[in-house]
């Protein structure tokens, strides 16, 4: 019980949504201590005074992705994009290496490899992928939930596939990082946005690397990268960083500050507890639809659920205040720390009308 209380003292103490707000796959709201620091940051900026407690956040976002991870902060490289990640391991495969996607994952994940040109890009269902690694199978690169419809991916079978075939392995957390407990050790690389499910602004986003890189090139590096990045400025860097941060990609300064407090907040809930809480309100709208007569796509387990002929509805439901998502057809509501049985009931109910 005495969790429960701190869950919920705390969630009210951070969010005070204006609106039903069911679409984290799209955007997280921003907790208070993370409005705060935003402005405290364009305050320090605004009067001139030293950036250095920017960097350091920058530095403490990564010490706390690599926690709720679960890897080595040396392994974890920052930047701003999926798609930025996805190109440098694009990059370091050779001409006609097999990639193994699936069918309609995000583009983030998938268009770095096919731009290439001279990669064989195969795609097959979500529920195939792990039996569809074969010998010569290079990579495998897939989102642990599908940002469509909340799909989750069976990874310790795709794993299991490509540790038998000598495949590696590419994960992109972005759905899941925050609500479904990440295992990042388990895979060669792995890439996550921060302002979905980990409640930060844009700007963000983390890479995992193996230890000693995977075969990877830096080929993005800039001044950051460095092992010494203040004596990297001029001319080519001497010495990439020894760490992951060789990976690095110029900190928006801004947004690092505000994810700093954004995963304080996950890392003091546990996302053990966050899970719990979002899966039970996911299942509860399942439930409900059921009573309604509506089947959504099956994604047991999910906090995202995706109902097949509803999209056009999004925007009448906009208009009422309960804020979901059209996604290709299907209405897509996430359920997150921040939201309650009665935000479910209230979705029901509009629908029901």
């Amino acid at each position: 019980m005495e969790t429960t209380q701190t869950f919920d003292r705390l969630v009210r103490a951070e969010f005070a949504p204006r609106s039903t707000y069911l679409n984290t796959a799209s955007n997280g709201l921003l907790p208070a201590r993370t409005v705060a620091a935003l402005h405290e940051a364009a305050v320090l900026r605004a009067e001139g005074r030293p950036l250095t407690p920017l960097h350091e956040d920058v530095e403490a976002c990564r010490a706390a992705y690599a926690r709720l991870a679960g890897v080595p902060v040396t392994r974890v490289a920052t930047g701003a994009s999926v798609a930025a990640h996805t190109g440098v391991i694009a990059a370091s495969l050779p001409a006609g290496a097999e990639v193994l996607t699936a069918e309609d994952d995000f583009t983030s994940v998938l268009n770095p490899f096919h731009v290439r040109g001279d990669l064989k890009v195969r795609a097959v269902p979500l529920e195939r992928i792990a039996e569809s690694v074969r010998p010569g199978t290079a990579l495998v690169a897939v989102s642990a939930a599908q940002s469509a419809d909340g799909r989750v991916a069976d990874l310790p079978a795709l794993r299991e596939a490509a540790r038998e075939h000598g495949a590696r392995t590419y994960v992109d957390f972005s759905q899941s990082a925050g609500w479904l407990p990440m295992a990042a050790d388990a895979f060669d690389f792995s890439a996550s946005v921060s302002f979905k499910w980990l409640l930060g602004p844009h700007g963000a986003a983390f890479l995992v690397v193996p230890e000693d890189f995977g075969g990877l090139t830096p080929v993005l590096a800039g001044w950051v990268a460095g092992e010494a990045p203040w004596d990297s400025c001029y001319g080519p860097v001497q010495e990439l960083a020894r760490s992951a941060r060789r990976f690095d990609l110029t900190p928006a300064l801004f947004t690092f500050a505000g994810l700093r407090r954004s995963l304080e907040l996950i890392e003091e809930l546990g996302v053990a507890a966050v899970h719990a809480h979002d899966v039970a309100l996911a299942d509860r709208f399942r439930a409900g639809l059921a009573d309604l007569g509506h089947t959504p796509v099956p994604a047991p387990g999910s906090a995202i659920v995706s109902v097949p002929g509803l999209g056009g509805r999004q925007g009448e439901l906009s208009r009422v205040g309960i804020e979901v998502s059209d996604r290709a057809g299907n209405l897509r509501a996430a359920f997150h720390l921040y939201n309650t049985p009665d935000d479910v009931d209230r979705l029901l109910a509009a629908l029901a009308g």
